[in-house]
């Protein structure tokens, strides 16, 4: 298909990888970015499943072959952005680092993606996204007073780590664009994941926060903002911070906000959630959805994957795509003017070499 989005132009050289940093090109991709994706020579992949490799040619080059070497050191000189996940040394280690990247092209922006960072103590060791959370802070404080809750690869390789790779880059290409000059943009996982607990470090400030887990406002300990189980094994979310849509859940639902008030000093806070787990688990969950959704009480039912995917609202909002009948995310954020799109299925690693030399080297 023909590129639309509004990166449409932007291109971007990334380096195969695992995770953030193929999440971080999907994105891009799917924002109208050319993106050009290294593998490495015989190499499986490609096809509708391959999601977070969707929307990119693909090159296949042997990095430890000067020929090849000198090929990508061609393309850096034509690219916008390059993306790479290596440990720190390794690009350097291959010729293409930071300082030969820059000088074939000093308005590149260099983006690197890694764990720990680019330097630090534990630069060099190995580790993955619940390794990194951990040090963060951020693993425990989700999860109950027993033991810290596994949010998945969420918080850290794509919520701190891929997006904050992607507003890095795009920061720094406007940058770029305007003065001319590139830089190195360092992501790390334990930076991006850090920024993202800035609200529970503004409400420690406030003296609203407490370190043990499973005892605040946002971790499930209030019983206004929690997860409960229904009669049929379902679960549903409510979260009525506020004292009338509070009042509104107890009108419909009957449960006795005067005895157990949403008062955010945590005060009776275990018998609350106790009375109100005992309410939500007397019915079904289609039974609260049916009074509940829709409404101002702040209510949703925790759903899995495929059940989102056929939700009303989802659906009338085209949350979820289909490629090649392959169900995944549609592109997110939504534009008005120049809105995105998947730009097709992952390409089999190698197979647009001839088009993307004629495209990018012929125009230097």
């Amino acid at each position: 298909m023909k590129a639309q989005g509004p990166l449409k132009g932007v291109k971007v050289l990334e380096f195969v990888g695992l995770g953030p940093a193929p999440f971080c090109g999907m994105m891009l991709s799917d924002m109208g970015a050319d993106v050009v994706r290294i593998d490495r020579p015989g190499a499986h992949g490609g096809g509708a499943a391959d999601i977070l490799a969707r929307g990119r040619r693909s090159v296949a080059l042997n990095l430890k072959d000067e020929t090849d070497l000198e090929t990508a050191r061609r393309l850096i000189a034509s690219a916008d952005i390059l993306l790479e996940g290596y440990r720190p040394g390794v690009m350097e280690r291959l010729g293409l680092g930071p300082d030969v990247a820059l000088t074939r092209n000093p308005a590149l922006v260099y983006g690197r993606m890694t764990g720990w960072g680019q330097y630090g103590p534990l630069a060099h060791a190995a580790g993955h996204d619940l390794n990194y959370v951990a040090l963060t802070g951020a693993l425990d404080a989700i999860g109950d007073r027993e033991k810290p809750a596994i949010p998945l690869n969420l918080v850290g390789d794509f919520g701190g780590g891929a997006m904050y790779l992607g507003f890095g880059v795009l920061a720094a290409l406007h940058h770029a664009r305007a003065s001319g000059e590139g830089q190195v943009v360092d992501a790390a996982i334990v930076d991006g994941a850090t920024s993202l607990m800035a609200s529970q470090y503004q409400l420690a400030a406030f003296g609203l926060w407490s370190p043990q887990r499973g005892t605040n406002l946002l971790d499930g300990a209030a019983h206004f903002y929690s997860v409960y189980e229904c009669a049929d094994g379902g679960f549903i979310s409510v979260g009525p911070l506020e004292p009338e849509f509070f009042a509104l859940l107890c009108d419909k639902t009957g449960f006795d906000g005067e005895a157990f008030p949403a008062d955010w000093s945590g005060k009776g806070w275990p018998e609350a959630k106790a009375a109100m787990a005992a309410m939500f688990k007397s019915q079904s969950r289609d039974h609260w959805c049916t009074l509940l959704e829709g409404t101002d009480a702040c209510f949703a039912p925790v759903l899995n994957y495929e059940e989102s995917a056929r939700h009303p609202h989802m659906l009338e909002r085209g949350v979820h795509a289909e490629l090649d009948g392959v169900r995944q995310p549609a592109p997110a954020p939504r534009f008005s003017a120049t809105p995105g799109a998947i730009q097709g299925p992952a390409a089999v690693p190698g197979a647009d070499q001839d088009e993307v030399l004629a495209d990018w080297l012929s125009e230097r």
